[in-house]
């Protein structure tokens, strides 16, 4: 049985991964910066896994959840405050100054 070990490679048309990513970061940045906290909060927490004295695990880990889901809802906040802030604001700043 012959792999075909091309199959990943994107057709000429399409997009790389890594240009995918790139454009998805200029149309929405706040996305990577959820994730990257997530993944900082979750690193940290697992990392001061041994330090958690007598805390039971599973309260340890709903610590862990919440403090990463609260990095997650603070970037979409933050990006719908932006966004709100660039369609209203900005609009209705610019259109009073042509009138």
């Amino acid at each position: 049985m012959s792999a075909n070990k091309g199959w990943w490679v994107p057709s000429e048309g399409e997009d790389s991964v890594s240009e995918k990513f790139l454009r998805k970061t200029r149309e929405s940045p706040l996305v990577p910066v959820g994730l990257g906290g997530c993944l900082v909060v979750a690193a940290y927490r697992i990392y001061r896994l041994k330090a958690r004295g007598s805390t039971k695990m599973s309260i340890h880990l709903i610590h862990t959840r919440v403090a990463a889901q609260a990095c997650a809802v603070g970037a979409i906040m933050l990006g719908a405050v932006y966004t709100m802030y660039k369609d209203y604001v900005k609009r209705t700043g610019h259109d009073a100054g042509e009138k």
